[in-house]
């Protein structure tokens, strides 16, 4: 067996009504399309996968992500080209999205290049472009680096 890609991932924020004009902007310009927009649930589809944010119980509303706790680390989308993380990171800075670092290269994989940054929540999410198979190119072994 083998997978077909990641159906989809929810996100669960602590202010819905700052976080929903956010993904809304990103998510679109990424491709995703609307499929749903409530009061407590917003989801896109596109990409061969989807994006839910979800709110949060009002106990919790409070809180900001802490990326070292037990859950989500950070999420990333898969770029088609090396060209598109430099797009991607001049929308974000017109979306005014924190910028954790720039697009650079990094250690994970021959050719990984990413940008890394935070949602209003202070999630960590990230736009990377790995050329060829990456990884998954007979020879090439991991090189892990810190994501902090």
């Amino acid at each position: 067996m083998e997978i077909n890609g990641m159906a989809h991932v929810i996100l669960t924020v602590s202010n819905f009504e700052t976080s929903v004009p956010f993904y809304e902007k990103m998510l679109t310009f990424l491709g995703l399309k609307r499929v749903f927009k409530g009061e407590e649930f917003l989801y896109y589809v596109g990409g061969r996968t989807a994006v839910g944010i979800s709110k949060c119980d009002e106990q919790q509303r409070h809180e900001q992500f802490i990326q070292s706790r037990v859950g989500l680390h950070h999420l990333c989308f898969r770029a088609r080209e090396r060209q598109d993380v430099d797009l991607f990171y001049t929308f974000l800075q017109e979306l005014g999205a924190k910028i954790v670092h720039p697009p650079q290269e990094g250690g994970w994989a021959p050719g990984y290049y990413s940008v890394l940054f935070e949602d209003p929540d202070g999630i960590r999410l990230e736009m990377n472009h790995v050329p060829g198979q990456g990884l998954l190119k007979k020879g090439v072994s991991i090189n892990p680096v810190d994501y902090r």
